[in-house]
Formats: C-alpha cells, sequence, structure tokens
C-alpha cells in the first residue's frame, strides 16, 4: 500500500510539473550540443524554430519504442519549421549512439551528453526519455517525462508553428 502511495505521488508531482511548465514559459537554459558529426549547436540556434529535444538512451526500451513516432512526427512538419534534437545519455555508450543512429537512419541531429551538462542545465534530467518542447523563441512550453501522446503533441506543434 505504501509503494502505491508514492508511486501515486511520484505521477502527480510529474503531472503537475508538466502542467505547470505548459502554462507558464522559461527560457531554455544556454547549452552546447555536441553533435555525432563533431560539430555543435547551441540553444541559441534552435530560435526561429519549434524544436523537440529528446533526452533518450539506446538502453531505454521506452525511448526506443518511441522512437519511429519522434522520427514521424519530424518527417511531417520539419518543411514547416520544426527541428528535433535527440540527446543521448552520458551513460549511453557514445559507439551505441553512433550505430542506433546510422541503423536507424535516424532524419534529425543527434548529440551526445558526455559530461551529463547538458542534462543538468535542463532541469537535472535523469529519468529516460523526457522531452522538451521549445517555441520559436527559444522558451520551453511543454516537458514530459515518459513517452509523449503523439496526438496532444501534434496539435501542440500545430499551435506553435502557427505563432509568428
Amino acid at each position: 500500500m505504501k509503494r502505491v502511495l508514492i508511486g501515486l505521488a511520484l505521477a502527480a508531482a510529474i503531472a503537475a510539473g508538466g502542467a505547470w511548465l505548459a502554462f507558464s514559459k522559461e527560457a531554455a537554459p544556454q547549452s552546447t550540443f555536441v553533435l555525432l558529426d563533431g560539430s555543435s549547436r547551441t540553444t541559441s540556434d534552435l530560435k526561429g524554430r519549434v524544436t523537440l529535444v529528446n533526452f533518450w538512451a539506446t538502453s531505454c526500451t521506452t525511448c526506443v519504442a518511441e522512437m519511429p513516432k519522434i522520427m514521424a512526427t519530424h518527417d511531417k512538419y520539419q518543411s514547416r519549421g520544426y527541428d528535433t534534437l535527440a540527446v543521448a545519455m552520458s551513460y549511453d555508450p557514445p559507439s551505441y549512439v553512433v550505430n542506433y543512429a546510422q541503423t536507424r537512419k535516424l532524419p534529425f541531429k543527434v548529440a551526445i551528453d558526455n559530461t551529463g551538462a547538458v542534462a543538468k542545465a535542463w532541469g537535472d534530467v535523469q529519468l529516460t526519455p523526457t522531452t522538451f518542447v521549445v517555441n520559436k523563441r527559444g522558451e520551453i512550453v511543454k516537458r514530459y517525462v515518459g513517452e509523449p501522446n503523439f496526438a496532444e503533441l501534434h496539435i501542440l506543434i500545430e499551435k506553435l508553428l502557427a505563432e509568428t
């Protein structure tokens, strides 16, 4: 019974955090993302596009299961000013990340957070998948812990893409 109550309290806390972020906008933290090709992007580079920032790991079964949906979402909206940035967690071996990205032909940028600094800056992300939706002004408008409801996510993306 105690475990059930703790689980319910945790679920409520996660839901409350997600709802809070949905109604308040905070600037995405200043970060440098080191991409698989060795180049880098910064949070400032996200401005002007609606961006999904997904913290994931090759060892995370939910992450692997949701990746085709993230790819489909990227393909659906990229021509309209939408981008995706997948950030592999620091404990994920880089060779696994490279292999996964190549064999699945991920159509978006993939970063490796070797030091954990990016995950720390984005609210000390420890649970995967954790996904942030960033508007064109570089503000976080939604945070998902676990797989997003993709129908809801698509409605949000449409709304954000329509903003000027």
